[in-house]
């Protein structure tokens, strides 16, 4: 049996699914995130490091209806299993701290806030979701206590491994932050999620692919990929209406291959949770492809086939 049928037999999938990864932890893998709003700001918001934010971002894009910081942690975590029991039963949840940076506040109200989703029933673990210069000791050490009794994942938003676009993008911190923060946190035997922006203004198509390069070095467990989208209501927005020949935003058809070829560099103990997003018609400028996520999974399954690869093909660890 050769390489790829080894470490992917437990999902038939040519690459390790976000379920493999969470059945490791959870023996059924019946486990639901419910995404809150815990009212926190970025420092690229609020003028300690930049203002505006990231020039892509429109929170609206990924905020589900029950989750509105206007209710409690707890209020927005009822909401969500009630909406999720409907459909399953005999799951457990996830806190998801969704919303812009949640370890960016004080840590005493902030850990105040995490223990409040962990005492609703049914609640097995956090998934946090944050920015590599915003992970200080107190909370480290919070979360590294906090993995010995339940389920915890910090997901790095890193959006690219360039400076130049880091920059360009307002993200406010660098890549090396971003890979100190994230061995800091694998050290601390914590799960390490990243999520990662492919098409991003200025980078050609090998310096994406080069990204894989990059993470695969890292302790990273999970992996969010999208397409950039251009939001309505984002500074992104306004620089694509003046000179949109400084895009390059992609076909359905040129993603996926960019994807695979992404896929095959990427280290193959790394669990790929997401391959694209697709923002609400009302908001989304572009790309448009109109295709619905288990249709593109589709897609994706077959150009696998077709060209008969799998994840971690071209991938070499490094000494």
């Amino acid at each position: 049996m050769d390489h790829h049928q080894i470490k992917f037999s437990a999902s038939n999938h040519p690459y390790r699914s976000y379920s493999d990864f969470l059945q490791e932890f959870f023996a059924d893998g019946k486990v639901q995130k419910v995404s809150i709003d815990a009212g926190c700001s970025c420092p690229n918001r609020d003028g300690t490091k930049g203002m505006g934010g990231c020039t892509y971002c429109n929170n609206r894009t990924f905020s589900p209806d029950y989750c509105r910081r206007v209710k409690s942690v707890s209020e927005q975590m009822k909401a969500g299993i009630r909406f999720f029991a409907r459909k399953y039963a005999h799951m457990k949840y996830l806190a998801y701290f969704q919303a812009y940076t949640n370890t960016y506040g004080s840590v005493e109200s902030l850990i105040q806030k995490y223990e409040e989703a962990l005492a609703c029933p049914d609640v097995a673990g956090l998934v946090v979701s944050t920015r590599p210069d915003c992970m200080n000791e107190d909370l480290l050490h919070y979360f590294e206590q906090l993995g010995k009794r339940c389920f915890v994942l910090i997901e790095y938003g890193i959006e690219s491994t360039l400076d130049r676009t880091l920059m360009r993008v307002n993200r406010c911190h660098t890549e090396a932050q971003t890979e100190e923060a994230i061995r800091r946190t694998g050290e601390c035997g914590i799960f390490v999620g990243a999520h990662l922006i492919l098409g991003l203004p200025g980078e050609s198509r090998e310096e994406m692919l080069h990204h894989a390069d990059v993470l695969s070095t890292l302790p990273v467990d999970t992996l969010k990929i999208h397409q950039l989208q251009v939001i309505r209501g984002t500074r992104m927005a306004c620089e694509f209406k003046e000179m949109k020949e400084a895009f390059s935003l992609f076909t359905i058809d040129e993603y996926i291959d960019l994807l695979i070829d992404f896929i095959e560099r990427l280290n193959p103990a790394i669990a790929i949770e997401r391959f694209v997003s697709q923002s609400p018609k009302s908001l989304l400028i572009a790309p448009d492809w109109g295709l619905k996520s288990q249709a593109f999974s589709e897609r994706i399954a077959q150009r696998f086939a077709g060209r008969n690869t799998w994840q971690g093909r071209l991938f070499t660890a490094y000494p």
